[in-house]
C-alpha cells in the first residue's frame, strides 16, 4: 500500500524533552519536601502521561495527599518548562517535505500541554489531528489514538507509519498492527530504525 500517513510521537521524537520534564517534576518533588527522581523514575516520566507519572513519582509518600499535588500541578502548568525543550534540528525539514506528500498527525501521552508546545514551536498547522491522553478514549499504549487519526484522515493501517522511541509507542503501533520507525532507540524492537529526520525520506515505505 501506498504510504499516505505519519504520524509522530512528541518526547524523544520531534523533542529532546528529557531535561523538561526532568526539570518539572523534580519542582513538583521538591515543593513538597521530597527528593528528587532517581533514574528509574526519570525513565518512566518521561514515556507515561502526567496523571500515571504523578502517583508513581509520589508512590514512596503514603501520607502525601495526591489531590494537593495535581492542584498545584495545574496551577503552576508546564508552561514554564517549556523553555527547556529542545526541538529536533531537521524536524521542520522534514514536515516541509512530508506536507506536500503525506498527512501528517500526532499522538501522544501530553495532555494539555501539546497545543501550547505546537504553538510556541509554530507547529501547529502542519498537523491535521493531534491526539493526547486527555482527548483519546484510552491513552498510549492503547491504539485508540491511532486508530481515531486513521479514521479521521480516511486511511487504513497499511497507509499509515509511527515514528516513536519507547515500548510505550511500540505497544501502541502494534495495537493496531501499524509499522513503527523506532528514532534513535536501536533497542527498540521496530520495522525501521533512524537516527534522524531526513533519514526517514530513505526508507523503503517513502520511496513509492
Amino acid at each position: 500500500m501506498k504510504l499516505k500517513l505519519v504520524i509522530f510521537d512528541c518526547d524523544g521524537v520531534m523533542f529532546d524533552s528529557k531535561f523538561a520534564n526532568q526539570t518539572y517534576y523534580n519542582f513538583l518533588l521538591q515543593h513538597f519536601g521530597h527528593p528528587v527522581m532517581d533514574d528509574e523514575e526519570l525513565e518512566f516520566v518521561h514515556i507515561h502521561n502526567v496523571n500515571e507519572s504523578t502517583p508513581h513519582i509520589f508512590r514512596h509518600y503514603p501520607d502525601q495527599n495526591l489531590q494537593d499535588v495535581d492542584q498545584f500541578r495545574l496551577e503552576t502548568g508546564y508552561a514554564p518548562f517549556l523553555k527547556y525543550m529542545k526541538m529536533e534540528k531537521d524536524l521542520i525539514q522534514f514536515l516541509d517535505i512530508c506536507t506536500p506528500r503525506y498527512q501528517l498527525a500526532v499522538s501522544t501521552n501530553r495532555t494539555n500541554t501539546m497545543e501550547p508546545i505546537l504553538d510556541i514551536f509554530k507547529l501547529k498547522d502542519y498537523f491535521v489531528k493531534v491526539m493526547t491522553a486527555e482527548n483519546a478514549k484510552r491513552p498510549k499504549p492503547a491504539p485508540d489514538a491511532l486508530l481515531e487519526i486513521l479514521e479521521h484522515c480516511n486511511c487504513e493501517v497499511g497507509e499509515a507509519i509511527y515514528i516513536g522511541d519507547s515500548i510505550i509507542d511500540r505497544e501502541h503501533s502494534a495495537g493496531c498492527g501499524m509499522r513503527l520507525i523506532g528514532f534513535k532507540n536501536e533497542k527498540l524492537q521496530a520495522e525501521y530504525h533512524v537516527t534522524s529526520f531526513m533519514e526517514i525520506l530513505q526508507l523503503p515505505p517513502f520511496q513509492n
